[in-house]
């Protein structure tokens, strides 16, 4: 058997579903571990760590790359069933400078196509895997916990899983197989329940939205991006960069859940900070500036990490790497997380600066009235003291 076409009949296919295929699943899962990661700190805390820059196996400019690269940890662990399949022994950690790891967990495939509904069933909400995932991420900080500013493993997780199978090579190998774009049209259905994770069947409309965003570079390769899911399918060690990308977008969703949340409480600290500008608190001198500073600190904290996010990893112009990122941003709605976060980052500017506005007003009325008081002051003094004599 070759690839995905495992030739069973005298028509060159087996019944549909059951064409034996090879690749491999990875689990991504993304956490929040603190404000920022001093990578070369971290390395040096790390035996095994290096970093993992892309590794593009088409033409592409030279500016594609991380920025700067993030740290590739790898550690053995205990396999997990899924289903007919496990988890293979080797799970890898990619630490990014911005404060963020993705846990991946390798699923190597073997079986009848239609197995993977059973995979993408049990990598659904799995409890272990996640109890797993988020142990992983806990040892990496505790591990490196030096080299973390305001080291804390966040509640929110974000899982992705990408599906690779291995499609023929390039031809002189492979030649009779079938190209990546029959075999998808072939199994259409089952292959839109595999990106959703749906054990029973799904509508037309839903296979078409599933299947909707598909890319390719080449004859031999493929990939349909969904939100749930991603399925590639490209000859062995020839998709990494794509996977990389599909990852890297899984933790940009991630941070922009986490920011947007970290907003909404900035956002109600801010409410309560311009509600206690009152005319007694304005006229203690210093009575708000710890709470304003804090707040300042907050905005720009939240400003570095949407920052550090964004420009992590650069992809700009048509090239393929580009447009894969811009599909998987537009199926995960990256746009619309980054348009909330920005929105929220303008309101804590504004009510950041109508709280000093406020404060900077009622101690300037306060100064007027004591010079006031000091005038008339200075006007009655002689006459009480005329008066007195």
């Amino acid at each position: 058997m070759t690839g995905l076409t495992g030739l069973t009949g005298p028509t060159g296919r087996g019944a549909a579903g059951l064409e034996p295929i090879t690749g491999v699943c990875s689990a991504v899962f993304a956490y929040d571990i603190g404000f920022a990661i001093d990578l070369e700190a971290a390395e040096r805390s790390l035996e095994l760590g290096q970093r993992a820059g892309l590794s593009p196996t088409r033409r592409a400019p030279h500016y594609v790359q991380y920025r700067p690269a993030p740290l590739r940890v790898t550690r053995r662990a205990a396999t997990i069933p899924l289903g007919a399949y496990q988890t293979a022994a080797d799970v890898s950690a990619l630490v990014y400078d911005f404060g963020a790891v993705s846990i991946t967990f390798q699923v190597p495939i073997s079986g009848p196509l239609e197995s993977l509904l059973g995979l993408s069933a049990a990598l659904s909400d799995n409890p272990e895997l996640l109890a797993a995932s988020r142990r992983r991420a806990q040892e990496l900080l505790e591990e490196i916990r030096p080299a973390v500013g305001k080291a804390s493993l966040a509640d929110l997780v974000e899982d992705y899983a990408i599906f690779h199978l291995h499609s023929p090579g390039p031809p002189g190998g492979a030649t009779t197989g079938e190209s990546p774009l029959r075999f998808v049209a072939r199994h259409r259905e089952l292959l839109a329940r595999v990106l959703r994770a749906e054990t029973g069947r799904l509508s037309s409309q839903e296979v078409r939205d599933a299947l909707a965003s598909r890319l390719a570079y080449a004859p031999t390769d493929l990939v349909i991006i969904d939100w749930n899911a991603a399925l590639l399918l490209a000859p062995p060690g020839e998709a990494d960069d794509v996977r990389a990308v599909l990852e890297f977008a899984n933790v940009e969703l991630l941070e922009m859940r986490f920011l947007d949340d970290r907003l909404d409480e900035t956002l109600d600290r801010a409410y309560v900070a311009m509600d206690r500008v009152t005319w007694r608190r304005a006229m203690i001198p210093g009575a708000d500036a710890a709470g304003v500073a804090k707040l300042a600190r907050l905005q720009v904290d939240h400003a570095l990490l949407f920052e550090g996010v964004n420009n992590a990893l650069k992809l700009l112009g048509d090239q393929y790497l580009a447009r894969v990122y811009r599909m998987a941003a537009a199926r995960l709605h990256l746009p619309e997380w980054d348009a909330s976060v920005l929105r929220k980052l303008q309101t804590v500017q504004d009510i950041y600066e109508k709280i000093t506005g406020r404060l900077d007003a009622r101690r300037m009325e306060t100064l007027e009235w004591i010079i006031i008081v000091l005038i008339l002051v200075s006007i009655v003094m002689p006459f009480v003291v005329t008066y007195g004599h």
